[in-house]
C-alpha cells in the first residue's frame, strides 16, 4: 500500500467517524462515554493522517 493510498483509506475512515459521531450526537440514547471513544478514534486518525502529511 502507497502512503497515498493509506491516506486515502485514513481519510475515508475519518469522514466516516465524523458521521458516527454526528449521528450519535442527535440520538438521545446513546451515553457520553460511547461519544467520547469515537471522538478519540477520530483525533488518532487525524493525527495519523497529519504525521503521514509531513
Amino acid at each position: 500500500m502507497t502512503i497515498s493510498s493509506h491516506l486515502t483509506e485514513l481519510q475515508r475512515k475519518h469522514e466516516v467517524l465524523a458521521q458516527k459521531v454526528e449521528e450519535a450526537q442527535r440520538s438521545p440514547g446513546v451515553d457520553d462515554l460511547s461519544i467520547v471513544e469515537l471522538k478519540k478514534k477520530k483525533l488518532r486518525l487525524k493525527e495519523e493522517i497529519t504525521r503521514l502529511m509531513n
